[in-house]
C-alpha cells in the first residue's frame, strides 16, 4: 500500500470525498428502483414520511408510468422535489407542527377503502417520526411537541424515543399498515437507525411493534421524563400497538449505514489509505464517544493498532447529547463529538476527522457537522475561543463556525445516520 503524505488541504479533501461517497451510496432514486415489488393488478397508493421520502416518491413515479399511481408523502422543509402524480407535503423537524398532523391525517385517509388487488407502497426514512405526527386520541399537538422536546433533551437512544412515540401515536407502530388492510403493503425503508431495526425507522408506521407499555414506563423512569398529563392518560388507557403476527409485512431496507461505510472504505482503498470500519451502530453520549474515538486514533498513530498508518477509522450510528436543565447554545451531536475529540487529541499531529449527519443537518442547524485538524485548538485560541467553555455550554456550532470548519451541504434528501471518519497520516 502506498504511503500518501497529507497536507491539511489534502486531508480535508480526502475526508470530504469519503463523506460524499457515503451520502451518494444512499441516493434514494437508485435505491428505490432496485427494490420495487411486482406491479399491482389494481391501484398503487404511495405514502411516506421522512427526509428522503420526496426523492423516493419521484423515483416511483418515474419508474411506473403504466401503473395507476397516486398518493401523498411528507418531508422536511426544504427537502421537497416534484414527484409527478404523488403529492409532496412539507412539515417541521425535529419538533412536529400542525402541518405534521395534517399530513398524517391525509396519509391515513389515502389508504382507506382499498382492496386486495391494490398496493400501498410506504416510503419511509429518517425524520418520519416528527413529520408524521398523529397524536393519540386525547392528546393535542402541543402535548406531542412537549413530548418530543422532552425526549430530545433526555439522552434516550433513538430506539427508546421511538418506543415512547409509537405508544402516543395514532399512526406509528404498525397502525398505518393496519389502516390499509386488506391492501398489500410493501415498505421501502432507508435506515438511519443503529442496527437497522425496521420498527425504529420513523417509529415504524407499517411495522408491527414489539415494544410494550411496560417498556415505555421503564424508559420514562430511566430518564426521569415527566410527560404532560394527556400523554400520561394515554399510557394509563393501555391501548397497545399492533403486535407481530397481527399485520402482514413486506419490509425492504434499501439503504443503510453499513453500506455507506463500505462505499467510504472503497474510496480510502483507492487512494492508498487502509480503511478500518469500527461499526455502524456506535451510540452513547457524543462527548464520550469523541474521547473514545480519539483514543483509538492515537493507538493507530503511536502503536500501529488496530491498523498501521496511513489509515482511516470509519464509523456510523447515532450518539446523543444530554442537555440537562442548563442553557444550551447551537450545535448537534456531530459538532459536539468533534469538539470533544479535538480536546482529547490535544493537537496530536497527523490526525484529521470529520463527523456529519448524512441528511445534511446536524440537529436543527444548517451544518451537517464539522472537521477537526491538528491545529484546531491553536487556531481557536488565537481567536480567543475557549473550547472547554463551548463544550460545557453545548455550543459547538459557534466554536467551529469562526474557524471555517463547519461542513455545509444543504439538504441531501437522504438519511443513513451519522458518518465519521478519522484520518491518521
Amino acid at each position: 500500500m502506498t504511503q500518501p503524505a497529507f497536507t491539511d488541504t489534502h486531508a480535508r479533501h480526502v475526508l470530504r470525498r469519503m463523506f460524499d461517497a457515503a451520502v451518494e451510496s444512499a441516493a434514494p432514486a437508485q435505491a428505490v428502483i432496485g427494490h420495487l415489488p411486482e406491479k399491482p393488478r389494481g391501484r398503487c397508493v404511495v405514502v411516506g414520511a421522512g427526509k428522503a421520502s420526496a426523492a423516493m416518491a419521484a423515483a416511483v413515479d418515474t419508474a411506473w408510468p403504466d401503473v395507476d399511481v397516486s398518493g401523498v408523502v411528507v418531508t422536511r422543509d426544504g427537502y421537497a422535489v416534484p414527484a409527478g402524480r404523488i403529492e409532496i407535503l412539507e412539515a417541521a423537524h425535529p419538533v412536529p407542527d400542525q402541518r405534521s398532523v395534517d399530513a398524517a391525517g391525509r396519509i391515513l385517509a389515502a389508504v382507506q377503502g382499498l382492496g386486495a388487488d391494490d398496493l400501498v407502497l410506504a416510503l419511509v426514512s429518517g425524520g418520519g417520526s416528527a413529520l408524521l405526527a398523529a397524536p393519540a386520541p386525547g392528546m393535542s399537538l402541543e402535548d406531542k411537541q412537549a413530548v418530543n422536546r422532552l425526549l430530545l433533551h433526555s439522552g434516550a437512544t433513538i430506539e427508546e424515543m421511538n418506543a415512547v412515540r409509537k405508544h402516543l401515536s395514532a399512526i406509528k407502530g404498525g397502525r398505518l399498515a393496519a389502516a390499509a388492510h386488506p391492501a398489500r403493503v410493501v415498505s421501502l425503508l432507508i435506515s438511519d437507525i443503529p442496527g437497522d431495526d425496521p420498527g425504529s425507522i420513523a417509529s415504524g408506521p407499517t411495522v408491527a411493534d414489539g415494544s410494550t407499555f411496560a417498556d415505555v414506563q421503564a424508559i420514562l423512569t430511566r430518564y426521569a421524563i415527566d410527560l404532560p398529563p394527556a400523554a400520561k392518560h394515554v399510557l394509563e388507557r393501555g391501548e397497545e400497538t399492533p403486535k407481530p403476527g397481527s399485520i402482514a409485512e413486506d419490509i425492504r431496507i434499501i439503504a443503510a449505514p453499513a453500506l455507506s461505510l463500505r462505499h467510504a472504505a472503497q474510496v480510502a482503498s483507492q487512494i492508498g489509505i487502509r480503511p478500518v470500519i469500527l461499526g455502524d451502530a456506535i451510540e452513547g453520549e457524543a462527548r464520550e464517544a469523541g474521547i473514545v474515538l480519539s483514543g483509538i486514533a492515537q493507538g493507530v498513530a503511536r502503536h500501529g493498532f488496530p491498523a498501521s498508518a496511513p489509515a482511516v477509522l470509519l464509523s456510523g450510528g447515532e450518539t446523543t447529547v444530554s442537555i440537562g436543565k442548563g442553557p444550551a447554545g447551537k450545535g448537534g451531536r456531530n459538532t459536539e463529538l468533534q469538539l470533544s475529540m479535538a480536546l482529547a487529541l490535544k493537537a496530536a499531529p497527523n490526525i484529521w476527522s470529520i463527523a456529519c449527519d448524512t441528511d445534511g443537518i446536524d440537529g436543527s442547524d444548517d451544518a451537517a457537522g464539522a472537521i477537526v485538524t491538528p491545529d484546531t485548538l491553536s487556531r481557536a485560541r488565537a481567536r480567543g475561543l475557549d473550547p472547554h467553555a463551548f463544550l460545557a455550554g453545548h455550543d459547538s456550532y459557534s466554536f467551529f463556525e469562526p474557524l471555517g470548519d463547519l461542513v455545509i451541504t444543504g439538504p441531501t434528501r437522504t438519511n443513513v445516520n451519522d458518518f465519521r471518519a478519522i484520518l491518521i497520516g
